[in-house]
């Protein structure tokens, strides 16, 4: 039986959450949300339709903003967006059954429809505004809507065809993507194809999905390996995957990453104190999960050559925006970067045996001459505490003792605040760890 997937998008969420409370149209007034705090370089998270209306990238950076618009500048608020995401999701489950909803995103969602159809006795479409409706009327929040056979087909008639539909609701089944999306230009407008992936294509000529149907499947595997599987079955408009498939997927390998980019240019010591403080994190989420690892991963990326200007205003054209951040038309250039990735000889989850590890790395691969901006840590092989290593030499007494103390820290840091205990560490000028502690996501909470 061919199944039914809707794709629901709330619009402009962020910003729209923000105008709700306000008293605000979130279709009409001017609001973007961007920490006052910060300079004019920094990137807006979100902005109102009527924004976009003038031009602006959903992503634009202040200073971008024309001097003659008047608008209103809304300080991010994370938790406030999570709750106001928790409270539409409750509006879904008065309708769908959690079993067929997989949530994309904070603001995006893929609903299998196809048994709720007979059951409300309406179609594709009705059905979406209905869920529409219900979370307009008690959030207030506008959502766009897109309608499909599978997956891929209603992500891409969310993000393609509904722009262009009055009720704000696409749809595309085989025939319709045959006829209007494998031709559709640029192709970075095309779900998971951003221009890393168009540059590689453009090297045949191939600019749209009908340029890639019409590719050697043997030159594809050559140039993405097994990704390109997914980029044939696209291509033609097909999705074997289910919302099912997604709920009964299990990774063959996990791990646990935990990144910042820092506020300004850091000398070597002093990004050291932040790695130290990141790590610290880093160990206590593996214990309060009860999980060990047997690999550590260092990424530490540095400042920009000085003779670029990264303020500087760039041609229109040079940017990809793919509703979700701005990104070089051209691919991201990953900038000077050192690190890597080490075997440990044990799996841990001890904060003596794993700080070293990390400071080893740090001091081996990092450099001194050059500004700090970015710090990414993680573990790799992550399984289950039960899988701790153990040998002839291992002080069992004492490693519990120190499992003890870090749940000890835990429960104080549940109780009281993750401020409440902190290494010395962080009370240094340029530490991070308590500001980021009251903040989601690198915001303000």
């Amino acid at each position: 039986m061919e199944r039914t997937y809707v794709c629901i998008d709330l619009k402009s969420f962020y910003a729209s959450v923000e105008c709700v409370d306000r008293g605000l149209d979130p279709l009409t007034a001017n609001l973007v949300v961007a920490d006052p705090d910060r300079t004019e370089k920094t990137i807006c998270l979100a902005i109102t339709p009527s924004m976009k209306a003038l031009g602006l990238s959903s992503r634009c950076r202040v200073f971008e903003i024309p001097a003659c618009v008047e608008y209103v500048m809304a300080r991010p608020r994370m938790q406030r967006y999570m709750e106001v995401s928790a409270d539409i999701y409750s509006v879904y489950l008065r309708y769908v059954s959690p079993e067929d909803i997989h949530p994309y995103s904070i603001d995006e969602c893929f609903i299998d429809a196809t048994p709720y159809l007979s059951l409300y006795q309406v179609n594709a479409k009705e059905f979406a505004i209905m869920l529409m409706e219900a979370v307009l009327a008690e959030t207030g929040v506008r959502a766009t809507a897109g309608i499909g056979p599978n997956l891929f087909l209603a992500k891409v008639a969310l993000d393609i065809t509904a722009k262009h539909a009055d009720d704000c609701i696409g749809f595309l089944d085989r025939a319709e993507f045959e006829r209007t999306i494998q031709t559709h230009r640029p192709i970075t407008d095309i779900w998971n194809i951003g221009p890393g992936i168009a540059k590689r294509l453009a090297k045949y000529g191939v600019r749209d999905l009908r340029g890639v149907c019409e590719m050697s499947e043997a030159v594809l595997y050559r140039e993405f390996g097994v990704n390109a599987e997914y980029l044939i079955d696209h291509a033609h408009g097909v999705e074997p995957c289910t919302i099912a498939d997604i709920h009964a997927y299990e990774p063959s390998a996990h791990s646990l990453m935990n990144g910042q980019v820092l506020p300004c240019d850091y000398t070597y010591d002093e990004a050291k104190d932040v790695l130290k403080e990141m790590v610290d994190q880093l160990v206590l989420d593996l214990v309060d999960k009860g999980l060990v690892a047997d690999s550590v991963s260092l990424y530490v990326g540095y400042a920009k050559e000085r003779g670029a200007d990264v303020g500087a205003q760039e041609e229109p054209d040079a940017y990809f925006d793919g509703g979700h951040g701005r990104r070089p038309a051209s691919g991201r250039r990953g900038g000077p970067h050192t690190g890597g990735t080490r075997r440990q000889p044990d799996r841990t989850n001890l904060y003596s045996k794993l700080m070293p590890r990390f400071l080893d790395l740090f001091e081996e691969t990092a450099r001194k001459d050059v500004p700090i901006r970015r710090i990414n840590v993680g573990f790799g092989g992550v399984m289950p505490e039960e899988f701790a290593t153990m040998d002839l030499f291992t002080d069992a007494a004492a490693e519990a003792e120190e499992r003890n103390l870090q749940k000890a820290v835990l429960a104080v840091k549940g109780k009281f605040g993750k401020n409440a205990l902190l290494r010395g560490t962080s009370l240094k000028e340029k530490a991070t760890a308590r500001e980021r502690n009251e903040q989601i996501g690198g915001h303000h909470a």
